[in-house]
C-alpha cells in the first residue's frame, strides 16, 4: 500500500531538516565567500526564507 500525503509531507520536512543541518555546518566550515555563496545557492533552493550567518553566529 502507498503512502497518504500527510505521510510524503513529513517525509520531506524531516528530508529538508537533515538537509538543511548539514548545509549548514558545511557553512560554518566554508574556507572562502566563494564556497559559502555557492552554499547559500543550495539553501535558498531548498528553503528561501534560511539565515545562514545567524547560525554561525550562535
Amino acid at each position: 500500500m502507498g503512502r497518504v500525503e500527510r505521510d510524503r509531507e513529513i517525509a520531506r520536512r524531516r528530508k529538508r531538516r537533515v538537509k538543511l543541518k548539514k548545509l549548514r555546518t558545511k557553512f560554518a566550515a566554508a574556507k572562502n565567500d566563494g564556497e559559502r555563496l555557492e552554499i547559500q545557492a543550495k539553501v535558498r533552493k531548498i528553503s528561501p526564507f534560511v539565515n545562514l550567518e545567524e547560525s554561525v553566529s550562535k
